[in-house]
């Protein structure tokens, strides 16, 4: 592979990060203060998109760290995703699959921008 194709699969995956996460974090947002919190009005648990937050910075700049750390902090994200997948609501069940797809696109998206860039300084 050379290096435009390296350039242009990175541009993907870095796209592809930072839209999953960007949704991830509005539909943390949305989900506990408006379509389907767990009481009326508004949870707290919308508290639980700041943590997302926190590697917004280091994705945005393309920092490979930030990719690898955050990787692993999506993954609760993704467990809370499967667990309510079998809530009562509808529209509960249609957030937490929309979350499950979003935390697992960042997932992948941030082990294979980590893997990319890595081949391409030769730190394999």
């Amino acid at each position: 592979m050379d290096v435009q194709q390296s350039a242009a699969g990175n541009g993907r995956l870095y796209k592809l990060a930072v839209s999953s996460l960007a949704a991830l974090i509005f539909i943390s947002l949305a989900w506990e203060l408006w379509l389907a919190p767990l009481r009326p009005g508004g949870s707290w648990l919308a508290l639980k998109a700041l943590p997302l937050c926190l590697p917004l910075t280091g994705i945005l700049k393309g920092r490979v760290y930030t990719f690898q750390y955050s990787s692993l902090l999506v993954l609760p994200y993704f467990a809370e995703a499967v667990v309510r997948l079998f809530d009562a609501s509808a529209v509960s069940r249609a957030c937490s699959a929309a979350a499950l797809l979003c935390s697992a696109a960042f997932f992948a998206a941030c082990l294979a921008y980590v893997k990319q860039r890595r081949k391409a300084v030769g730190n394999v």
